[in-house]
């Protein structure tokens, strides 16, 4: 077993327990495991075979692309063939637990000849001219350019990191630090993506365990929407690492245990205290490694999980203070059903649950971005996506305004218009009914349509409780966050103004787009709402209505039942910190259940 810091154990204290799992806790392991190929997250072996041909046809484009920018940049016949370019899988794929559908994080690795702009310009053109490609989008001003494609049906995220070498020999070792000389932050960062996995896996004790419960936790996450980097939750690397740190306390356990302990340790986790899996290394190139004692933006994280390759980062730079109230709170759920499950209470399929982000508050902001061309639509889209976030983080300094919660994507929707009054009114975020219902086939063979395509986000808004004694309307006035995110969206270097449009608007929970929802979804909750009314008018005892009322809801004050001393406390010194952080807003306490209240909104056109 690999040790941590000599002392003969992984990560930056002693595990919990070593003890083997229970005859129970194997039990609920195979019920997880049928439970997850129930939910159809492992991909065939076609797929398989398929991904390992993508990359093969990927790895050979690269070539080619070094190739030609390097002849480009006067370099010889010879030199241009020797040098290089590679590419390495990080991500779920390298992690080994992608599932079917799921894209590869991939990193090109180009000599010093070859620049971020030769990346997004001449390998970018290379892409679209692929035979299989079917969408390319590049985002270079992304805090981790990026390019997204889709070969073949395989989904692939593109990173590119310009080491300061004259070639890319083919035994590289990416996990050697001298690499990170003379390099720019967004090289080091896409870099570090591929060290960092390779770390993850070296720091596990058992990793077949820790796949299996990372497969669980992750389809969690996703499932309650609660899965997304760029939008201030957790993305993949840092679920890995939260998983990898519970693997190390329990070194010994199966899956079920790990994920049962996952929640508990979770739930009452003193934030901002770091999640390490090994000390912080320094290191003597000159590169920034995470310290709150001398960064002050890194005191200002909020759940940091710091990666374990050097240089150390924030994975969690992204969360804020709504994001981490919705994560608090899915935790708490989630290990509530992990303890019914242990007790046979409840089954697996419980903690799966699809998430109810549309269904759980009053008001909404749509943001659509839109343009009429496709290719100018990927980017202005991506561009859009990329900054959501600074409009949440702007929100949550309104008054009245008690939470900003983003969800996690964005839903494409092209209308076909056969007017440019109806194009116009699109642009606006003004959807005419009989366009909003007009499908390609439609207009098939009709002359002067215009197809507009757009991509919509939406952040669920819920208001502070009312003041004891408080009356009349309260004003939510949003026009200054508002007016900062037309600002900086329009800044894009690459923004035209006669083609790319964006809306920010409120909507009304029962306005909200059908695109939103699963078939019948809707329905099924507005009968599920009617029926609580009218058991709610009934004459039955209030216990009896309240049982009835919500019975696959579990109670925000139960206490699910653990050791009688913490694993948190056996890690944290400051025991009184986790239980306030723990104290906040529950489930209950959700904007769904609060009192109609008269809202006005003030925002700019």
């Amino acid at each position: 077993m690999l040790t941590g810091a000599g002392n003969g154990y992984l990560g930056v204290t002693p595990p919990i327990s070593t003890n083997e799992s229970s005859a129970r806790e194997k039990e609920v392991t195979g019920t997880l495991m049928e439970e997850l190929r129930r939910q159809g997250i492992f991909e065939s072996e076609e797929e398989a075979k398929r991904r390992e041909i993508v990359l093969g046809r990927l790895a050979a484009l690269v070539k080619k692309f070094v190739r030609r920018v390097s002849l480009a940049r006067g370099l010889s016949e010879a030199a241009a063939n020797a040098a290089g370019g590679k590419i390495y899988t990080f991500g779920s794929y390298r992690l080994g637990v992608h599932g079917p559908g799921t894209d590869i994080d991939t990193l090109v690795v180009a000599p010093r000849h070859v620049t971020r702009e030769d990346f997004f310009t001449t390998l970018e053109e290379m892409l679209r001219e692929m035979e299989g490609v079917t969408q390319v989008s590049g985002v270079p001003d992304a805090y981790v350019p990026i390019i997204t494609t889709e070969i073949s049906g395989i989904p692939i995220d593109l990173l590119f990191a310009q080491l300061a070498l004259p070639s890319i020999p083919e035994d590289l070792d990416l996990q050697d630090d001298n690499l990170l000389r003379n390099l720019d932050d967004k090289s080091v960062r896409s870099l570090n993506g591929s060290r960092v996995i390779n770390e993850i896996l070296r720091l596990v004790p058992n990793v077949d365990v820790f796949r299996d419960a990372l497969r669980c936790i992750k389809l969690w996450a996703q499932r309650r929407a609660i899965y997304s980097n760029v939008n201030g939750f957790l993305g993949g690397v840092a679920w890995a690492m939260l998983v990898a740190r519970v693997c190390q306390l329990y070194p010994n356990a199966v899956a079920g245990a790990i994920v049962s302990r996952f929640f508990v340790i979770m739930h009452q986790w003193a934030w901002p205290q770091p999640v390490l899996l090994k000390p912080i290394e320094d290191g003597p190139l000159q590169v920034r490694v995470w310290n709150p004692k001398v960064y002050p933006q890194d005191r200002a994280h909020r759940m940091p999980i710091i990666t374990p390759a050097y240089p150390s980062m924030c994975a969690t730079h992204n969360v804020m203070r709504s994001t981490e109230q919705v994560m608090r709170e899915e935790f708490q759920r989630g290990c509530n059903i992990v303890d019914q499950v242990m007790k046979g209470e409840a089954e697996w399929s419980a903690l799966f649950e699809k998430h109810d982000f549309f269904h759980r508050y009053r008001l909404y902001l749509q943001i659509i971005a839109s343009s009429r061309d496709q290719e100018t639509q990927s980017k202005w889209s991506g561009t859009v996506e990329s900054k959501v976030r600074q409009l949440v983080m702007r929100l949550e300094f309104v008054d009245n305004l008690k939470l900003a919660h983003p969800f996690i994507k964005g839903f494409d929707v092209t209308y076909y218009c056969l007017s440019e009054e109806e194009a116009q009114a699109v642009s606006r975020g003004e959807i005419p009914k009989d366009v909003a219902q007009r499908k390609q086939e439609d207009v098939a063979g009709k002359e002067g349509v215009i197809p507009v395509y757009t991509s919509s986000y939406f952040i669920g808004l819920s208001m502070k409780p009312r003041e004891a004694g408080s009356t009349g309307t309260r004003q939510l006035d949003i026009s200054y966050p508002t007016t900062e995110f037309y600002k900086m969206v329009k800044m894009w270097d690459k923004y035209d103004a006669s083609s790319m449009h964006i809306v920010v608007q409120h909507i009304r929970h029962t306005l909200l787009p059908d695109y939103v929802f699963e078939p019948g979804e809707r329905e099924a909750v507005a009968r599920s709402k009617k029926r609580s009314r009218s058991l709610k008018d009934s004459p039955a005892p209030a216990a009896k209505r309240q049982r009835t009322e919500i019975p696959s809801r579990q109670s925000s004050t139960a206490t699910p039942s653990r050791p009688s001393v913490s694993p948190v406390q056996a890690l944290q010194s400051s025991s009184a910190e986790t239980k306030a952080s723990s104290a906040g807003t529950t489930l209950d306490d959700l904007p769904h259940k609060q009192a109609a209240d008269t809202l006005t909104i003030a925002a700019s056109a």
